[in-house]
This record gives C-alpha cells, sequence and structure tokens, in this order.
C-alpha cells in the first residue's frame, strides 16, 4: 500500500491539529446557545458522558483508519476494504465524507465571515452606548446585505485556503501550533474577566448544577448530537489526519487529550458568555443570537466592554479559522489522492466551496424567499442537514467499517495499544457507540 509522505512534526502537532478541526463554532457559538436552551448544567452533564461513550471511540476509529491505510479518505477505505475481502464500495465514504465537510465549510465560511466583522465593529467602537434595539437593527442590516456577506466570506476562505495550499508541515502545523495556544491564553482572559462581574456565580450555577428535572428525551438527543459534531467525527476529516498520525503515538491518549481540550473551550467559553450575560440580567435562552446581538448588548454596557468584546471576537475568529483549516485538509487530500497537485486541489475546493457559499449569503436577502425544501432556505438547509444527518450517517459507517470490517491486526496496531486495551475499545463502539450513533441519526432525520 502506497503511503502518504507527510507526517506531523511531533505527538504535540498532531494533537494541536485535531483539537484545531474539533474547536470551532460547535464549542464557542453552538454550545453556548444549546446548552441554553436545554437546561444548562443538565444538558452539560449528559454532554459529557456522550463525549465519553460516543464521540472519543468513534473519533478512534476515524483516525485509526486512516492511520492504518497512510492515504487519503477515499484510498486508504479502498486498501483496507480490499485487504479485508470487504466491498469495493466502501471507497465511497470518503467521497461522502469529502462532501458533508464541502456543504459544512460552505456556511461555515459565511458565519465565520459574521466574526470578521463583528471584530472590527467591536474594535471601532460600534457597539458603545448602542441600545438594545440598534443592536438587533445593525445585525438584521448587515445580514441583509449581500456584498458584505460575500467579501467576509471570500475573505475568510482566501485566509483559509492560503494555508491548506502550503502543505501539512508548513501550513497547518506550523499555524496550529501558533494559534491554538493563543486561542487557549484569550479564553483565559476572557474567564479571568468574567470572574470579576455580578454573573459569575450564577454562571457557574447554571453550568454546573444540574437541575435533574430539566432532563427530558430532548435535552438528552440534543447533547448526544452535540457531542457528535463538536469533535468533529463523521465527515473524514480525521481519517485524513490519521495518515499523517506519528507512528510511536498512542491513539486512545490522543483521542482524550482532544476531547479535554475540546470539552475545555466550550466550558470556559460557556462561562465567559454566561458570565456576561447574567451580569445584565439578560436571557441565557435566546438561541442562535446570543453570539451577535446578545452578547454586543452585554459588554456594550460593562467598563472595557468594548476591549472584552473585541476579545471574543478574536477568540471566535481564531477558533473558526483554525477549524476551518483542518475541515479543508481532507477534500484536499482526496483531490491529491486522484493524482491532482495540491496547489490544483486546493484551487478546486476554494473556488467549488466559495461558489456554493453564495446560496448561503444570499439566503437572508436576494434568495431570502427560496425555501427547496422543508420550507428552509439554503442557509437553513446547509447549516442542519449536514451537522444532523450527515455527519451521523458517516460516522456510523465508518465505526462499522473499523469494529467489524477491518483485519483485527490492522486495528490493534493502529490504535498502538496492547490487546486489553482494543478490546475494550471494540466492546463499547460495536455496543455502546455505534448504537447510540444510530439514534443520533434518527433524531437529525425526525
Amino acid at each position: 500500500m502506497s503511503e502518504t509522505l507527510e507526517r506531523w512534526g511531533s505527538k504535540r502537532a498532531f494533537i494541536l491539529a485535531v483539537t484545531g478541526a474539533a474547536v470551532g463554532l460547535g464549542n464557542i457559538w453552538r454550545f453556548p446557545y444549546v446548552a441554553g436552551e436545554n437546561g444548562g448544567a443538565a444538558f452539560l452533564l449528559i454532554y459529557v458522558a456522550f463525549v465519553l461513550l460516543l464521540g472519543i471511540p468513534v473519533m478512534m476509529a476515524e483516525i485509526l483508519i486512516g492511520r492504518a491505510g497512510r492515504r487519503g479518505p477515499m484510498q486508504a477505505l479502498s486498501a483496507l476494504a480490499a485487504e479485508a475481502g470487504a466491498s469495493p464500495r466502501w471507497r465511497w465514504l470518503g467521497l461522502f465524507g469529502a462532501f458533508t465537510v464541502f456543504c459544512i465549510l460552505s456556511f461555515y465560511s459565511v458565519v465565520s465571515g459574521w466574526s470578521i466583522e463583528f471584530l472590527v465593529a467591536s474594535v471601532n467602537g460600534n457597539f458603545n452606548g448602542a441600545s438594545a434595539a440598534e443592536i438587533g437593527a445593525g445585525f438584521d442590516a448587515f445580514l441583509a446585505n449581500p456584498g458584505l456577506l460575500i467579501f467576509n466570506h471570500s475573505l475568510f476562505l482566501f485566509m483559509t485556503m492560503t494555508v491548506v495550499a502550503a502543505g501539512v508541515a508548513k501550513g497547518l502545523e506550523r499555524l496550529n501550533n501558533l494559534l491554538m495556544p493563543l486561542l487557549y491564553l484569550l479564553l483565559l482572559l476572557l474567564a479571568g474577566y468574567a470572574a470579576t462581574t455580578d454573573g459569575f456565580a450564577p454562571a457557574l450555577a447554571w453550568l454546573f448544577l444540574p437541575s435533574f428535572e430539566a432532563l427530558t428525551p430532548a435535552v438528552v438527543v440534543h447533547a448526544m448530537g452535540h457531542a457528535f459534531f463538536t469533535l468533529a467525527v463523521g465527515a473524514c476529516a480525521l481519517m485524513a489526519y490519521g495518515a499523517y498520525m506519528p507512528e510511536e503515538q498512542s491513539l486512545p491518549k490522543a483521542a482524550v487529550a482532544v476531547a479535554v481540550l475540546d470539552i475545555s473551550v466550550a466550558l470556559l467559553a460557556g462561562i465567559a458568555i454566561f458570565s456576561v450575560v447574567f451580569a445584565q440580567g439578560m436571557d441565557p435562552t435566546d438561541g442562535p443570537g446570543l453570539m451577535f446581538v446578545t452578547l454586543p448588548i452585554a459588554f456594550s454596557e460593562l467598563p472595557w466592554g468594548s476591549v472584552w468584546l473585541s476579545v471574543f471576537f478574536l477568540l471566535l475568529l481564531l477558533a473558526t479559522w483554525t477549524s476551518a483549516i483542518n475541515l479543508a485538509e481532507p477534500m484536499v487530500a482526496t483531490l491529491q489522492g486522484l493524482g491532482l497537485r495540491r496547489s490544483i486541489s486546493t484551487a478546486i475546493v476554494a473556488i467549488s466551496v466559495w461558489l456554493i457559499g453564495l446560496l448561503s449569503a444570499f439566503s437572508f436577502s436576494t434568495l431570502a424567499e427560496f425555501r427547496p425544501l422543508f420550507g428552509r432556505n439554503v442557509f437553513e438547509l446547509v447549516s442542519s442537514i449536514p451537522p444532523d444527518v450527515f455527519l451521523p450517517l458517516g460516522g456510523l459507517l465508518i465505526a462499522i467499517f473499523a469494529a467489524w470490517v477491518m483485519p483485527r491486526d490492522r486495528v490493534v496496531s493502529a490504535l498502538g495499544v496492547g490487546e486489553s486495551c482494543y478490546l475494550v475499545w471494540r466492546n463499547i463502539i460495536r455496543w455502546v457507540s455505534i448504537p447510540l450513533t444510530f439514534i443520533v441519526l434518527l433524531a437529525g432525520l425526525l
């Protein structure tokens, strides 16, 4: 089996890369409002449990396929399926994963462009002294301006694909080594600032003192789905990174480290956000608008609010940037596996994602009335169906392939652990993770 030529330069580089793929809008934008809508601490408790039982085992399955194949997702799946005497159709899972990431990145780039606009606005002090009505109206006007949305979408995608084009060592690894520590530093600064506000104690209570009356089947399903979404599993992105994984690295230790880092980002972001929200007596259940409407209102009334709001949107931009870079890599790797040069592969991905992203950008203005499916516009479709349906379906197939199809010795070797640890992982993924992933998929379809 032909192997990829590049490798991550160290164990730390691999962990930062996978964390970079996982940490993004799911942690800083989606987690706070989903937690707010689903009971705070009750949601958090179930979410962490499902990260352990669902997220980590499936993450390990995805990475080990790439590590065993040492090629792009399609090529690794094809070679490993042939080795196991299984259907060659398994290779199409790699293409499905690339399509899933393609859809996600098309709306991800648009939303991440919002963070550029809001960072500039907060640095300029545009929210200082503005009323809640003015901030809300400003956000609506921004969404209704297709030219501005397209400019920010284009700028963000250019920032992303420039790094991807540089390759694993010169591009992804170098930027991850720089930006991931900076991201955590900014998070700690924000959490430290949150500790000085009157909302800090209520925020801690909201996040860490569960009311079990809030536990409903809907909360459990949301927590299960978010555990899946936030770790970036199911789209073969981590499979591409497994192909670059150092030989001597323990996969279980790396997966646990990524999960801890991922959860810590969500917790620190939640503490910072809810402290500010509670300090101003605002509602933590404001939904997706929590980030771009509620927070500017809350920060505008606090001492040094514009400075800390700027830090927050810088943090959001860095998180989405590293995540987008690491999500784009598997698409480029898939095209490279078909024989295209990296520069050509990157250009094809960039242009394609940019074009489809225009549909999401126009969904708030020109195409606002175009609702092709389920009464939803294009942005609502691509921001819900790929994360809620495609990711669980991809994750289910990845788990089945790793746990039931791959040769046992290849799995043990790729995990980098002994026989007893392999048996623990196999039993968990076969009898716990796969059924839970199926439930997540059903919930996304209903």
